[in-house]
């Protein structure tokens, strides 16, 4: 199954810049995850075993490295990327 995420990252903190752009340079790392940036959030597409695993793992990492942060997320099944397929 595949899953599109929509997902924005506000630090709880003076200087949020460099965690959110950590966070995103994170998400570009793995490449089998499509990941596409505006200024309003980010977008990630791909396996949706995969995306959730992933999320997980590098949500943990700006907690532990940054702290305090809220991550606000909207789920739907399927490849809403940009020339992806759904299904």
């Amino acid at each position: 199954m595949k899953l599109s995420v929509e997902i924005s990252m506000y630090p709880l903190k003076d200087e949020y810049i460099p965690a959110i752009q950590e966070f995103i340079d994170r998400l570009h790392q793995h490449q089998d995850l499509r990941v596409i940036t505006n200024t309003m959030s980010t977008q990630v597409f791909g396996d949706y075993e995969l995306v959730m695993d992933i999320l997980r793992q590098e949500m943990r990492a700006s907690y532990e490295q940054f702290g305090r942060a809220i991550f606000v997320c909207k789920f739907i099944e399927g490849d809403l990327a940009p020339g992806g397929h759904n299904g």
